[in-house]
Formats: C-alpha cells, sequence, structure tokens
C-alpha cells in the first residue's frame, strides 16, 4: 500500500526523520518496500507565460509560441492545442523532462520549425482526464516555478507491505493509527458535516440480504441531482499521489474514502435500477450457476454459485466487493446516484476475484474483512464528500441491514505477571494500557493484575491473550528485551527421537546422492486425480477459505504431486538427472472437526540417470529397483525389522507402472511404497517419464527404528556355499523363495543371493522361470562339514519344492 506522508500528517505527527521512521516500520512488522519523494517525476516542468502566440506557417491548426520560462531568453514551443492563446500561464516540460509513460522532451521541428518543450495539458501530466486543451494555470503562477513545487506536489510516499492479518492498516486514518500507537502521539479521524433534505431514502430504496453469511451489512444512501464532471485540484493531488488517475468526481470519491478509510464504495446510477413507481428494490444474493453478467470492463462473465451479486428483481447489477456492472454504471449524463456501503464475506470475495481475474484494492480489502462496525459513519463521510464535490442533495437517513448489529463483543483478559515472565522484561503496566488504549482497544482492569481488554472490530486477528502481548512485545520493541540464556544449570541438550530419526534419514537420502527441497503445502483440487491416485484412500481435501490463486485453493495430501512439479521445472531446463526428496506435512479435512489431520512423509522422486554418459558407456536410466534400494538404505539405516516389500497390482496403486510397483513393511507396519510413476501421471504433470517415486509414513518409521541394527560378531569359522536353481510359475515370487529358504535353512543357513532369472518355454517350460540362488552356511562354534552343509541343503531344498510346486533345475 502506497502512504502519502503529507496526507498522513492530516491525522498524526508524523516523524520528520524519513530512515528512522521507515526503520521502526520494520521492527514493529509492516516492511517497507520503497520510498518515492514525489514532484522529482515533474523535474523539468516548470509554470511558463506565453509572450507571443502566431500561426504555424505550415499548419492550419499548430500555433508557434514563445513562452518565458524563467530563463535568460524565452523558448519557442509548437503547439498544437486550440485554447493556447497570448497572455496566459501554462505547464511546460522543458528539454530534458520525462512526462508519464516514460515520453522524454526533445528538441524537434514540426513541420520545419524548431520546437524547443512541449506546453502540457493536465492528462499528459498524468493529474486527470482533461486532454482538450492545455491546462491553463491562474494568473499569480509564479513564472519559473517548478510545477511540482507550485502545486503542493512534494510529498514523500511509501510503499509498504501490510501483511494479511492486519486489514485496519490498509487505509491512511487505519495506518495513522498505527503510527500514534507506535510514538505514543495522538490522531484523529477525518470529519464532515452532512448536510440532509428532501424525502427519506427508505422511501425510494429497500435492501434485501437473502443470505446473511455473504453479507454481514450491507447499507444504502441516495444523492439526487448530482453533476457528473471533473474533480476539484486538491482531490486529483491526494490520488495522483498514491498512484491512481482521476476518473470523475463521484468516482473519485469512493476511491479517496476507499484509500482514506479502508472502505471500499460502489456507485450506481440510480435511475437504471429498473425502479417500480420510482422505487429501487436491492436484492444481495448468491448467483446462479451459469449466470451472465457483463462486468465494466466490457466483458461478459459467467458466473457460480459461491459468487454473490447485488442485483434487482429482474437482474445482477454489480459482483459483490469485486465489479459494478457495465448497465449501472455513473456516466456523465447520470443525475441520481445510490452509494452502497457494505461488507461481504472475505473467502467468497477473494475467490471471486481470483477465478474471474478481477483482482483490485477494493475486492484486496474486502478479501482481508472490512470492518462492519463503523459503516453507517463511513457511509454518511462519502455521501457528504460527494454533495460537496458534485453537488446535488443527500436524502435524510440510511437504509441499513445489519443481522449482526447486537453481536456481544470480543473479551479478552491480559494477565500482567505472566506476560512478563513471557517477555522476559519488566514493561511497565501503564505502557501495556496506554499501548493497547491507543490500538482501539477497550482495556479495564478485572482483577488484581489482570485487565479486561474489549478487542476492536477492526482488528480481526485479536483472538487470545498472547495476540494482546504480541501487540504490546512489537510496540515495545523487540530490541529492548535484555539477552539472557535458557535457564537449567547442568541440563544436557539432546534430540528429540523424532529429531534423531529425521537426521538419519538426512544422511542416509543424501548418501544416495539425492537433493533435499521444498514444495508449497498449497496444491490444486485435482492434483491427485491427475496424479491418478486413489482419493478414497488419501481422505478428504482440506479447502482454504481465502485461496492466492485457483492453483493452491487446498491443502495437498500427498508431496508428489509437488515434487512431480519440481522434476518438470527442472526438465524444462535442461537438467537431466533429477533426484529430490522432501519431508514435509500433508492434510486431511475430516467433517466436524474444526482443523484438518496433520501428517508427516517422506517423498522422493528420481528421473533421468545416476550418471551422465561416458565415453564407454551410455546412463542406465533410473527404475523401480534404484527407488527400491533407496527405501533399502533408510531401513538400514533405522535398522527397521523385518523389511520386506509386497507387490502392488493396478488396483492397489493406478499412479505406478503395473509390475513395477511395491509396498515396503516393516513387521505388520505398513511403511509407504515405491515405483515407477505411471506415463499418464508424468504426463499430466509435464514430467518427461520414467519418473520413479517413493512415500513414506513418518509415524510408521519412528515407531518401527530401532536405535541401533542388531550385532553381528566377526566370523570365525570358514564359510560353505552352494548353489540352487528353482523352477517355478511365473505367480511364485522372490519373496516367497526367500520366506520358505530361511524359514528351512535353519540356524546354519547365514545368506542366500539371487544371481539369475531365466525364462524360455522349450527349456524350463511356458509361464515358468528359474531362479537360481547362492546359499552361504556358516557355524558360529566350528567348521562345518561337507556331509553336514549338504545334509542341511538338501533338506532345504525338498522343503522349498515342498512349498511352492518348484522342481530343481540341473
Amino acid at each position: 500500500m502506497k502512504v502519502s506522508l503529507k496526507w498522513l500528517s492530516d491525522y498524526v505527527d508524523v516523524p520528520s526523520d524519513i530512515k528512522e521512521f521507515c526503520d521502526r516500520l520494520d521492527l514493529t512488522g509492516t516492511g517497507v518496500e520503497g520510498v518515492e519523494t514525489l514532484g522529482a517525476a515533474f523535474d523539468g516542468v516548470v509554470v511558463g507565460y506565453v509572450e507571443t502566440c502566431e500561426e504555424h506557417p505550415d499548419s492550419d491548426h499548430m500555433h508557434v509560441v514563445t513562452v518565458n520560462v524563467g530563463g535568460e531568453e524565452p523558448v519557442q514551443i509548437v503547439c498544437g492545442a486550440p485554447n493556447i492563446a497570448q497572455g496566459i500561464k501554462v505547464p511546460v516540460a522543458t528539454v530534458g523532462a520525462v512526462l508519464p509513460g516514460d515520453f522524454k522532451i526533445k528538441k524537434s521541428k514540426l513541420r520545419g520549425v524548431t520546437s524547443c518543450g512541449m506546453c502540457c495539458s493536465q492528462r499528459e501530466l498524468g493529474m486527470g482526464t482533461e486532454h482538450g486543451g492545455i491546462w491553463v494555470l491562474p494568473e499569480d503562477a509564479p513564472v519559473g516555478m517548478p510545477i511540482a513545487d507550485y502545486l503542493g506536489m512534494t510529498d514523500t510516499v511509501l510503499d509498504l507491505e501490510i501483511t494479511p492479518n492486519r486489514p485496519d492498516c490498509l487505509s491512511m486514518v487505519g495506518f495513522a493509527r498505527e503510527v500514534g500507537a507506535m510514538y505514543g502521539r495522538d490522531w484523529c479521524e477525518p470529519a464532515a458535516e452532512l448536510v440532509e433534505d428532501g424525502a427519506p431514502t427508505d422511501e425510494a430504496v429497500s435492501v434485501e440480504i437473502v443470505e446473511e453469511s455473504r453479507c454481514p451489512r450491507y447499507s444504502a444512501r441516495l444523492i439526487e441531482n448530482v453533476k457528473v464532471g471533473p474533480s476539484p485540484d486538491w482531490l486529483v493531488e491526494r490520488l495522483a499521489a498514491i498512484g491512481q488517475r482521476s476518473v470523475n468526481n463521484i468516482v473519485d470519491v469512493t476511491n479517496y474514502v476507499l484509500f482514506e478509510l479502508g472502505q471500499p464504495l460502489h456507485t450506481f446510477d440510480f435511475d437504471t435500477l429498473d425502479l417500480e413507481d420510482g422505487r429501487a428494490h436491492i436484492v444481495v444474493r448468491a448467483a446462479a450457476d451459469g449466470e451472465k453478467f457483463t462486468t465494466l470492463d466490457g466483458v461478459e462473465r459467467e458466473l457460480t454459485s459461491d459468487m454473490t451479486v447485488i442485483a434487482t428483481p429482474k437482474r445482477a447489477v454489480a459482483l459483490a466487493g469485486v465489479m459494478g456492472g457495465l448497465d449501472s454504471e455513473v456516466t456523465d449524463a447520470t443525475v441520481n446516484v445510490l452509494l452502497e456501503t457494505a461488507a461481504f464475506e472475505p473467502g467468497r470475495t477473494s475467490r471471486t476475484s481470483r477465478n474471474l481475474g478481477l483482482i483490485s484494492e477494493s475486492s484486496l480489502r474486502y478479501e482481508r474483512r472490512v470492518d462492519d462496525a463503523g459503516i453507517d459513519a463511513r457511509a454518511d463521510y462519502a455521501a457528504s464528500l460527494i454533495a460537496e464535490v458534485a453537488g446535488g442533495t443527500v436524502r435524510r437517513g440510511l437504509v441499513d441491514v445489519w443481522p449482526g448489529e447486537n453481536d456481544e463483543p470480543r473479551m479478552l483478559e491480559f494477565r500482567i505477571e505472566r506476560f512478563q515472565k513471557m517477555m522476559g522484561a519488566d514493561i511497565p503496566v501503564d505502557f501495556i494500557v496506554d499501548c493497547l488504549t491507543r490500538l482501539g482497544c477497550g482495556v479495564s482492569e478485572a482483577a488484581e493484575g489482570v485487565l479486561s481488554i474489549e478487542a476492536p472490530t477492526i482488528r480481526p486477528d485479536l483472538e487470545r491473550e498472547i495476540d494482546l502481548y504480541e501487540e504490546v512485545l512489537r510496540l515495545y520493541g523487540m530490541d529492548r528485551i535484555p539477552s539472557t540464556l535458557p535457564a537449567g544449570r547442568g541440563r544436557l541438550g539432546v534430540r528429540t527421537a523424532r529429531q534423531a530419526v529425521e537426521a538419519k534419514l538426512h544422511a542416509a537420502l543424501s548418501a544416495c546422492g539425492m537433493n533435499e527441497t521444498m514444495t508449497y503445502s498449497f496444491a490444486a483440487a485435482d492434483d491427485c486425480e491427475k496424479l491418478r491416485m486413489d482419493e478414497e484412500s488419501l481422505g478428504q481435501a482440506a479447502e482454504l477459505i481465502n485461496p492466492m490463486n485457483a492453483e493452491q485453493c487446498c491443502m495437498r495430501r500427498t508431496i508428489v504431486a509437488g515434487l512431480l512439479r519440481s522434476v518438470a521445472y527442472n526438465q524444462s531446463r535442461g537438467v537431466a538427472n533429477i533426484q529430490l526428496y522432501e519431508m514435509g506435512t500433508v492434510f486431511t479435512a475430516h467433517e466436524g472437526a474444526q482443523k484438518p489431520k496433520e501428517r508427516r512423509k517422506l517423498a522422493g522422486v528420481l528421473a533421468g540417470a545416476m550418471h551422465d554418459a561416458s565415453w564407454n558407456s551410455a546412463p542406465a536410466a533410473f527404475d523401480f529397483f534404484d527407488g527400491k534400494g533407496v527405501l533399502e538404505q533408510i531401513a538400514r539405516e533405522l535398522a527397521l525389522p523385518k523389511v520386506r516389500f509386497k507387490a502392488l497390482s493396478a488396483e492397489e496403486a493406478p499412479h505406478l507402472q503395473p509390475g513395477r510397483a511395491a509396498q515396503m513393511l516393516s513387521g505388520g507396519d505398513v511403511i509407504g511404497w515405491v515405483g515407477e510413476i505411471h506415463p499418464l501421471a508424468a504426463e499430466a504433470f509435464d514430467a518427461a517419464a520414467p519418473v520413479v517415486a517413493f512415500e513414506l509414513d513418518m509415524a510408521a518409521l519412528e515407531r518401527t527404528c530401532r536405535p541401533a541394527r542388531d550385532y553381528v560378531d566377526v566370523a570365525q569359522f570358514p564359510a560353505i556355499e552352494r548353489d540352487a536353481a528353482f523352477v517355478v510359475d511365473e505367480s511364485v515370487t522372490h519373496e516367497k523363495l526367500m520366506q520358505c529358504m530361511n524359514s528351512a535353512g535353519g540356524k546354519l543357513l547365514e545368506d542366500v543371493r539371487l544371481f539369475d532369472v531365466y525364462r524360455d518355454a522349450q527349456r524350463v517350460g511356458a509361464n515358468k522361470k528359474s531362479m537360481a540362488y547362492s546359499l552361504t552356511y556358516r557355524a558360529a562354534d566350528r567348521t562345518l562339514k561337507s556331509e553336514e552343509v549338504d545334509k542341511a541343503h538338501d533338506r532345504l531344498v525338498k522343503k522349498v519344492c515342498a512349498a511352492t510346486g518348484a522342481e530343481v533345475r540341473g
């Protein structure tokens, strides 16, 4: 938000040291993104006096004038304005000046006559819409004076970053309140005397709110017999200081009140509102799905039932909180104006503005919440300004519908001793009371050492006692809190169990060549559908009330979608080999719960190859077994017991390639899944397949991990190896054979390793495969004899064949 210090000084004493002021704002939570000195934009533009004016020798509409600009000699300028004349004073842009739109004034020739400058209109200076002729200045304007000094436009403008929880600071008056609290200075609000006349407003206007949750309050005032035209200079200058262009007096007043009080307004041409017997009936309702509406920019838009409209009984005339309608806008022919002052539900306003691409200063304030308590006073103030600059008569009374008028105020308590202990400083009680009072809180003593606080309606962020602590602390200054070491002499800081597990995971994944990343916790509503994941198993999505855009409208239910976007982003920029992992939170909504359920997950993706191609070998693309290898490394580092991988079918894991997907288990706990992302899912995220991914449950890892792996003594006696090749059906898995061999091998079997898988319909049979294993036998207390090993090996082979229907391949 732009803040003119000249404008701000009307309400509060502004510090003279701008740098110190900006530093203090940063410390109290208001970021200063830029400081602009106004007037600098008009360097080279001065007040000039037209000494002579003659017709151009080669043009029927141009004139050649000599203008005194305060220099030693007058300058010659070719001017095409119809109202240029001898003896008038005008703004003159001299050679070298740069006008709005980056238009640089140069010495040039126009139809053979040299021109050394330009006589300017209001629009050419960015100070109005008038462009019919030169801006004629008053006779007392000093010749040669810079136009910025003459118009009083020398000003300093701050570009501030107002956080979303501080809608009260999105106005000059609100920011004046903040400055007053920062420096302990008094501040004031603007005052205007409202003169009402004529018949009561409710005889000409009625208001109905169909659904109260969409519109907490709606008020209407009627101003009759106005004259739409240019705004007075003071209003144009105020708006120009904060970068707003003047449109006309009615629109300018609504913009002025928006920035001064933070109250968005809308004006309707009253006579276009489908009057019945001279009476308008305003209805605040939900739009119908598919309803068509043409906004002020001339674009016909299709609405949804989530959007709110202002309507007559026949049609919609405005999108609530976003933009008015083309058919009811104020024009030069408008005589009677209906002034809308309202508060709309933030979430719907935000979704409407973003889904339609109509983000404005008004929608920004509505989506952060407009205080409904002071709407009547703001409506009166705006009506008085319209009557002042456009004439007309303000009808008596205000049509005001306010369902929440009798809502109880938000009461909090402030325990002084608890606050001082928590902050680590003896902050005086008088300072606490003064701070909260200047911020708009009602403060009274509830008991010894306890203050009763009535939170102001302008501060929706003050919901808990700790919020009040934060307000006092930021104004007191965190830099004034003395630094102290944590209490607890002789204590040793250690990692928690979770931190220890996370540290091991980071080390293991880094050793596997993976890089940690962080993606958004927000996701698109169709992310899981694009990923082909089973939505029922993931749970219901937690939707955001105030999303930043349609692509980030809910909380993520899986981390993999964000990682696939990172893969696509890197691949599109020429990065071929990508190995990323993220440890983060996923969210699921539950019916009746106020907050979504949070679960910690570990996810990773591998795309490309481990190494680039070399002169004598091509790169081997990542596949399922690379991802499985990463998980096996994790299992080793965390000492997970009884780890096994169970194949997943296409029905169980539709987001993964069939035959290249598995579930990781440790004992009876499901740890997560690993596999190659289905090509259609990868394509939906613009990622080039193959992409290997995994996602593990952090709670399951923390639950099943052990402090260390089992100790195995160094072998003192030699081992004996035997090979066995089993011909089995295709349906028999490696896991099944391993279970059988480990069970049948007894204590002597030390290790089993698969070293070959062979398929040949003629040699091993159709739908058969030969799986060859190397088995290692060893005893811990003696050297084994061949006869002893042969006996154990034969017993193992017989049990495996009996359990799996295998045949021994010779």
